[in-house]
C-alpha cells in the first residue's frame, strides 16, 4: 500500500507539472472540458508536416485558438482538413502551386473550381431546351437590371449633356479624339475615341477597361483599340470610376457605386457615339474588355440588345465574379435565385461570343468546366460555332499580344474587319496628358 500510495502521489505530481507546463505555454489540456483547444499556429504547423505542404497567411492568426482542433484533421484529405479549420474562422484556402497554400479571409466573389462546377450543374438542370432557356434569360435580364439599379441611376444622370470633344489627332490609318460626357452632376465620363481614316460604315466596339495600371493610357490598351480602328472599327474606352481623371471627381474606386456608374458609362458612351457619328453600322456593334473590363463586357451585352458580339478576356469563370466592388458591388449574382458569369455571358446567345482564357488565373478552368456549359446553351439555337474559346495555358493574367490577336481574329470574322491592317507596329502611343480632356 505504501508503494502504490507513493506511485499515485508521483503520478499526481507529474500530472500537475504537465498541467502547469501547458498553462505556462498557453496550451490547454486536451480534454472535453477544454474543448480540445489548441493554438491555430500549432495546428497548422502539424497539418503542414502531415501533408508536406506550406501555408502563407493573409489572415491574422495572432492569439487565435481552435476548439476540437485535432478532430478537424482528416488524414485522408488535406482539402477536407482545411475546410474544417478555415470555416470556423470564416477563412478560405487556395492552392498556389509547389505545395504552397494561401489562407485568407472569406471572399464572397471567389470560390473553388469544384463549387463552380456544381453551380453550372445546378443551372443546367433549370432548362432543357431553347424555350426554357429563354424564360430563364428573360428573368435574369430583368433581375440584373433591378439588382444593379441601372434604370434609377440612368434617370438620375444629366439628360441633356453635350459631349466635350478634343481636336482630332491623325495617325497611320486611324485617328484619336478625346471625349468627355457629364454623367451625373459634376461627374464625368472621360475617354478616347479611336476611328478608322477609311471612309464608309464602320463597326463600333465599346471597350470597358480593366484594373491594369496606369489605366486606359497604358500601351496594350492603346495598341488594341488603335489596331482595331485601323482594321475598320470605331473603338472607345473610358476611365474606371475613381481612376485617371475620374479620381479627382469621385475619389475612392472601391465602392458599390462604381459598379453601376461604370455600367452607365458603357451605355451612355454607346448611345452618344450612335448619335454623334454617322459612320457607324448599327448591325455591327460589339463590346470587348479584359479582367474587370470583362465583367462590364458581359454586363453591357446583357443590358443592351444592340450589342451583336461580345469578347470578355481573362474574366469568365463559374467560380469568380470579380473581386472589385466595381464588378460585384451590387448583388447581380443573386439574380434568378443565383447565377454566375458563364450564364450571364450566354444571355447574348446565339450572337457571337469569344471567351479568352489562360493557365495563370481563375480562367484556367474554362476549357473543361465553363465551355461545355456555354456550348450547351448555344446548342439550343444550333449555334455552337458562335461561341469560341481561345485558351492560352502558358500565359498569365494580362492583355498581351496573343490575347489581343484572338480579339482581332474574332472581330475580323464577325464584323468583316480588314485583316491586312492588323499591324500593331503602326500604332503611335500617346502620353497620358494627351489622352486627357481639359475641362474649363
Amino acid at each position: 500500500m505504501f508503494f502504490c500510495g507513493r506511485m499515485n502521489k508521483s503520478r499526481n505530481i507529474l500530472c500537475l507539472l504537465l498541467l502547469l507546463m501547458a498553462v505556462t505555454l498557453g496550451v490547454e489540456a486536451q480534454t472535453f472540458d477544454t474543448q480540445y483547444r489548441r493554438p491555430v499556429s500549432s495546428v497548422m504547423g502539424d497539418v503542414a508536416k502531415r501533408f508536406g505542404v506550406r501555408f502563407r497567411f493573409d489572415a491574422d492568426t495572432t492569439g487565435l485558438t481552435l476548439p476540437y482542433a485535432d478532430f478537424r484533421v482528416r488524414p485522408y484529405s488535406l482539402e477536407a482538413t482545411l475546410d474544417n479549420i478555415c470555416k470556423y474562422f470564416d477563412w478560405n484556402w487556395w492552392p498556389r502551386g509547389g505545395g504552397l497554400y494561401r489562407i485568407s479571409r472569406y471572399e464572397y466573389a471567389r470560390r473553388h473550381v469544384d463549387e463552380g462546377r456544381q453551380m453550372l450543374s445546378h443551372l443546367s438542370g433549370l432548362y432543357r431546351n431553347k424555350e426554357e432557356w429563354q424564360q430563364r434569360r428573360d428573368v435574369l435580364r430583368t433581375e440584373v437590371r433591378r439588382l444593379l439599379g441601372i434604370d434609377a441611376f440612368l434617370d438620375s444622370c444629366v439628360q441633356d449633356a453635350r459631349p466635350v470633344l478634343s481636336r482630332v489627332r491623325k495617325h497611320k490609318g486611324y485617328t484619336t479624339q478625346n471625349i468627355c460626357l457629364e454623367l451625373t452632376p459634376g461627374q464625368h465620363l472621360f475617354g478616347t475615341i479611336y476611328a478608322p481614316t477609311a471612309r464608309g460604315q464602320h463597326a463600333l466596339i465599346i471597350c470597358p477597361d480593366g484594373h491594369w495600371q496606369p489605366g486606359r493610357h497604358r500601351t496594350d490598351e492603346q495598341t488594341r483599340l488603335a489596331t482595331l480602328a485601323r482594321m475598320g472599327a470605331v473603338c472607345a474606352d473610358f476611365d474606371l470610376y475613381g481612376w485617371g481623371q475620374s479620381a479627382a471627381e469621385v475619389g475612392n474606386h472601391s465602392t458599390s457605386r462604381a459598379h453601376v456608374f461604370q455600367a452607365a458609362c458603357s451605355l451612355r458612351l454607346l448611345q452618344t457615339l450612335l448619335q454623334l457619328r454617322t459612320d457607324i453600322d448599327p448591325e455591327r456593334i460589339g463590346v470587348c474588355g479584359g479582367s474587370g473590363g470583362g465583367t462590364h463586357t458581359v454586363l453591357l451585352a446583357l443590358l443592351d440588345d444592340r450589342i451583336k458580339a461580345s469578347a470578355p478576356v481573362v474574366h469568365v469563370a463559374s467560380h469568380f465574379d470579380g473581386g472589385c466592388p466595381c464588378e460585384s458591388g451590387m448583388p447581380v449574382q443573386l439574380a434568378g435565385g443565383g447565377t454566375c458569369e458563364p450564364e450571364l455571358a450566354c444571355l447574348i446567345a446565339p450572337r457571337p461570343l469569344l471567351v479568352v482564357s489562360d493557365g495563370g488565373d481563375w480562367t484556367s478552368s474554362v476549357p473543361e468546366v465553363e465551355m461545355p456549359f456555354m456550348q450547351r446553351i448555344y446548342a439550343f439555337y444550333g449555334a455552337q460555332d458562335q461561341v469560341r474559346n481561345v485558351h492560352l495555358p502558358q500565359e498569365r493574367h494580362d492583355f498581351g499580344p496573343s490575347k489581343r490577336q484572338a480579339v482581332y481574329d474574332f472581330f475580323a470574322d464577325v464584323f468583316a474587319l480588314d485583316r491586312t491592317m492588323c499591324d500593331e507596329s503602326c500604332v503611335a502611343i500617346e502620353s497620358e496628358e494627351t489622352l486627357q480632356t481639359k475641362l474649363k
